[in-house]
C-alpha cells in the first residue's frame, strides 16, 4: 500500500489526495508537519515537502512528478488523456494553477491568514491579503472564460487541470476566499467536482483552529 505524507490544506497534497480517489488507489493517509523539518521526513525527502508518496519501492516528492507517475503506472481513468496537443493543454493548465494560481493567490491568502499562524510565523500582511483578494478575481475571470468555451477547463472531459484547480479552491473555500457568486460558470463546475466521491475526503478534512464553515461540505453550496 501507498503511504501519502500530506498535510489537509496543502493544494498540492490535495491534488494528489484526488488523484489517488480517482482512480480507486488504496493509500494511507499520513498528515505532515512539514514546516516542523522532522528528521525522519527530511531523510525520505530532503526538499521538506508535502506531498510524498512512498511504498516499498519507492519514495517520490513533488505533485507534478507523483501525478506523472500515477498516470503513467494506472493509467485508467485517463486524468492526461487525448493527442500531444490535448496533453499539452492540460500540463499548461496544471502548471497555470500550480504556480502562478497559488503565487498570486493561494500564498497570499492562504498562507497569510492560516500558514503563518499555524508555523508560527507572525501576523498576517494586510498588503498580501488585499494582493491575493484581487488577483482571485482575475483567475476566476479566466476561469469563466474556459469554461465559456469547453466543457471542463482543458477540454471536453475532466482532467488533472480541473483537480490542480480544485485543489486550489478548496483550499481558499475553507477559509471563506473564494466569491463563488462572481461566476455562475464556475461556480457550477466546482459543484460538479466537489460531488465527485473523490473529493469526499477532502470535504471532510478539518483544521485543528479553523472550522469549517457551513457552505464547505455542502455540495449544493
Amino acid at each position: 500500500m501507498y503511504k501519502l505524507y500530506h498535510f489537509c490544506l496543502s493544494p498540492f497534497s490535495r491534488k494528489v489526495r484526488l488523484v489517488l480517489a480517482e482512480k480507486k488507489i488504496e493509500v494511507q493517509l499520513i498528515e505532515e508537519r512539514y514546516w516542523e523539518e522532522r528528521p525522519d521526513f527530511l531523510r525520505l525527502n530532503p526538499a521538506g515537502k508535502v506531498p510524498m508518496l512512498k511504498n516499498d519501492k519507492l519514495v517520490l516528492a513533488d505533485s507534478t512528478a507523483i501525478c506523472e507517475y500515477l498516470e503513467e503506472t494506472n493509467p485508467t481513468p485517463a486524468m492526461i488523456p487525448g493527442n500531444a496537443e490535448k496533453r499539452a493543454e492540460i500540463r499548461r493548465l496544471c502548471a497555470w494553477f500550480d504556480d502562478k494560481f497559488y503565487r498570486e493567490v493561494t500564498l497570499n491568502l492562504l498562507g497569510e491568514r492560516v500558514q503563518k499562524r499555524i508555523m508560527g510565523a507572525g501576523y498576517p500582511d494586510s498588503k498580501n491579503v488585499k494582493t491575493g483578494s484581487q488577483k482571485i478575481k482575475y483567475h476566476i475571470d479566466y476561469m469563466d472564460w474556459l469554461l465559456d468555451r469547453r466543457r471542463w477547463l482543458a477540454g471536453d472531459q475532466m482532467t488533472l487541470a480541473d483537480f490542480s484547480a480544485a485543489a486550489q479552491l478548496s483550499c481558499l473555500d475553507y477559509i471563506c476566499d473564494v466569491d463563488w457568486n462572481r461566476s455562475e460558470a464556475v461556480k457550477d463546475w466546482y459543484a460538479k467536482i466537489k460531488s465527485r466521491p473523490a473529493f469526499r475526503t477532502l470535504l471532510a478534512d478539518q483544521l485543528s483552529g479553523f472550522p469549517q464553515p457551513p457552505h464547505y461540505s455542502d455540495l449544493d453550496f
